[in-house]
């Protein structure tokens, strides 16, 4: 899967970074320099890519 990093702009100025095709926390680590540019975080919403990696790196422990 292609991983893909999208910022969206609202008319009234939020911004907001999606991440696609990135497994577990590598998604933060691929949009921290964004995430710095614009500012503060205001939310976080976590997709199931996200938990998927987080499940697979638990069975890998074991």
């Amino acid at each position: 899967m292609t991983q893909t990093i999208e910022i969206l702009v609202t008319r009234d100025g939020k911004t907001s970074i999606q991440t696609q095709g990135f497994a577990g926390s590598t998604c933060r680590d691929a949009s921290k320099f964004l995430e710095e540019a614009l500012g503060q975080r205001a939310s976080e919403r976590l997709t199931a890519e996200f938990h998927q990696g987080q499940t697979n790196h638990l069975h890998q422990q074991q």
